[in-house]
């Protein structure tokens, strides 16, 4: 069997569409050693591969990291035989909170074998990874934060906190999680030894690895919201408990973010009329990640300006030549900070309390 994908993304949408396939997006980690990532790796392409499953997964000997997208009809099978692997019996499964936002999560199947499931730039072996902070319901969360004791923290990127966040957190405007670590405690941590540090993140990964090291710097309070943004959405729609994250929690799959609540707290970054979706620029050469509303969107033909609107309406041989040879990944990785968006803070501003106004949703 073929272990990996050969089809283009067109062809991968018209296999899905003919499919009719309804996807349940769930995403998983779990650190566990893996003495043999390659052999791991192969095994659960042919498993998901045969129930129908797309979506990205990181395997390394530190553990496994997962997005995707789970067939409805086969979610109870794929279950079944995930928690028949020791590590990940009863692994916790972060559900989607919206399906909304894109026919499909994701088009195929992509499982690598990579170094570390979430790069950190940490020596893990110079201190214990397993003596991690104290995991809090959504319930312990709220009343946590209440506290004026409490520093709370974003644990995520600048284009990820823009959309939306916790209302109070402190929000570091970073490129990466690598990038974070050190300023969070030099800039926030230092000082406030005595007072309780809460976490949060997407679904709780990297506040696994954060608090571990924040408790191995010395830090005695340290506390992380369990399974990230995606269960503390679902746990207070499910027990009726006030929901304090405002905005949209920014996803990496093809939605690109789920609504938590009607609260609109970005901005085009074309024009600067309140939009929150998240798009890459129309032109190959360029991707670059930026907000767009749906008027510039119209205007603009999916891209992010009219250099790349005029690359972007070249016929494909003359866009392939005039990218050859040239690297725009660093326009991919910045997401979104570029001279080209006028309505984007594109200099690192200093650490801040974000204290958003609310704007109605009703110009999306």
């Amino acid at each position: 069997m073929q272990l990996w994908n050969t089809l283009s993304k067109e062809e991968l949408v018209q296999k899905l569409k003919e499919r009719g396939t309804k996807f349940v997006t769930i995403s998983f980690y779990q650190y566990a050693y893996i003495p043999n990532p390659q052999l791991f790796r192969d095994h659960l392409f042919i498993m998901w591969s045969n129930l129908g499953i797309v979506g990205r997964t990181y395997v390394a000997n530190e553990g496994i990291n997962a997005q995707i997208g789970v067939p409805a009809d086969k979610f109870e099978q794929f279950k079944k035989e995930l928690y028949e692997i020791s590590f990940l019996n009863n692994v916790r499964l972060n559900i989607a909170v919206d399906e909304s936002e894109a026919e499909f999560p994701f088009f195929k199947l992509k499982i690598k074998v990579r170094k570390k499931i979430l790069a950190d730039g940490l020596n893990d072996n110079s201190f214990d990874v397993t003596n991690k902070g104290k995991h809090l319901s959504a319930e312990e969360f709220n009343k946590l934060i209440d506290d004026p004791n409490t520093i709370l923290i974003d644990m995520r990127n600048h284009y990820e906190t823009e959309v939306g966040h916790f209302k109070g957190a402190i929000t570091p405007d970073v490129d990466t999680f690598r990038e974070s670590l050190p300023i969070i405690e030099e800039e926030i941590l230092k000082g406030n030894e005595d007072k309780n540090i809460v976490m949060y993140c997407t679904g709780g990964i990297r506040c696994e690895k954060a608090s571990a090291w924040y408790k191995h710097r010395g830090f005695k309070k340290v506390h992380q919201l369990e399974g990230g943004i995606i269960k503390y959405a679902n746990d207070c729609k499910a027990k009726g408990l006030e929901n304090k994250f405002i905005g949209k929690n920014f996803v990496f799959d093809e939605r690109r973010g789920e609504r938590i609540t009607e609260d609109i707290i970005a901005v085009c970054h074309q024009c600067g009329e309140p939009a929150d979706t998240h798009t890459n620029c129309a032109n190959d050469a360029c991707h670059l990640l930026f907000i767009q509303c749906d008027s510039c969107r119209e205007k603009m033909q999916n891209c992010c300006s009219t250099e790349c609107q005029e690359i972007h309406n070249l016929p494909y041989e003359e866009q392939k030549a005039l990218r050859k040879g040239k690297n725009k990944s660093n326009l991919i990785f910045k997401k979104g900070r570029s001279e080209k968006l006028l309505f984007k803070a594109n200099n690192k501003k200093p650490i801040h309390i974000a204290t958003p106004m609310k704007k109605e949703a009703s110009q999306q």
